[in-house]
């Protein structure tokens, strides 16, 4: 997957989950969880196309996981729908498992990125690197970017 995909992904994931919020029961309950769950699924796409723009491998680590972050506190909010008989697990099922998929394809890489950089890793066996978007394996064979204000002394 590349990252132009990856966007449109979080990006879907986030419109999805706005077109939830509209259809959620009226109850306060619902609308509060709503409000979280908006907050941070529509956060997930946003701080993907933060992370891409990283000016180095560590701002581009510490930004996906800002997404891990987001994506993780998605489920829970779905979660709560759920386990809170507020919204039957057939209707959110999908939003659940996208959810869960885009954890893993970021906590995955940023295995990569810290592998890259020569960070330890806290597993022996991360996720599959077919799993990591292109762009993420790219940029920790490549190292960091340059600084566009920087310019090297002759």
């Amino acid at each position: 997957m590349d990252e132009n995909e990856f966007k449109r992904r979080t990006k879907q994931f986030g419109l999805r989950v706005i077109k939830l919020a509209c259809v959620l029961p009226r109850e306060m309950p619902a609308q509060v969880i709503g409000k979280q769950l908006l907050r941070a699924a529509t956060s997930v796409g946003a701080n993907y196309r933060a992370a891409c723009r990283g000016k180095s491998v560590a701002d581009v680590i510490n930004k996906l996981g800002i997404v891990e972050e987001e994506a993780d506190e998605s489920v829970y909010w779905l979660e709560m729908l759920i386990e809170a008989d507020l919204m039957p697990e057939a209707r959110l099922r999908d939003l659940l498992r996208e959810a869960n998929e885009i954890v893993a394809m970021t906590v995955a890489s940023i295995k990569t990125l810290r592998r890259g950089a020569g960070c330890q890793s806290k597993t022996q066996n991360p996720k599959s690197a077919s799993d990591v978007p292109e762009h993420i394996v790219t940029l920790a064979r490549r190292g960091p970017r340059p600084r566009p204000d920087h310019h090297p002394s002759a």
